[in-house]
């Protein structure tokens, strides 16, 4: 089955959905044609191959993957030393609270 480019009002693509869908996004009036094939028709509409939605969709979930760096990837840069002090490391900060050293390196 084909698959329909959706666009966000602002032209912006967000994603492909089913045919059906799209009909059904037409019929509730969520999106219009943006571009067609005018020779294939289902039902009233011709078939989308691309719609745009009537209103603007905030996509800022797109572009939030979380932070860039991960705990691992710190003491792999850092060559699990401390950076205050030439001791090994455990944690990303290269810091232990008192209360959770048995023997401070630092």
């Amino acid at each position: 089955m084909d698959a329909v480019l959706i666009l966000n009002a602002d032209l912006g693509p967000l994603h492909r959905v089913p045919v059906k869908h799209a009909i059904q996004m037409l019929m509730r009036q969520v999106a219009e044609i943006h571009e067609a094939e005018p020779d294939r028709l289902i039902g009233v509409f011709p078939m989308p191959r691309v719609l745009r939605l009537v209103r603007y969709v905030v996509t800022k979930w797109r572009y939030t993957n979380g932070p860039a760096w991960s705990k691992a990837g710190v003491l792999r840069r850092d060559g699990h030393q401390c950076g205050y002090c030439p001791a090994p490391a455990t944690t990303v900060d290269h810091i232990v609270p008192r209360s959770r050293v048995i023997c401070s390196p630092c």
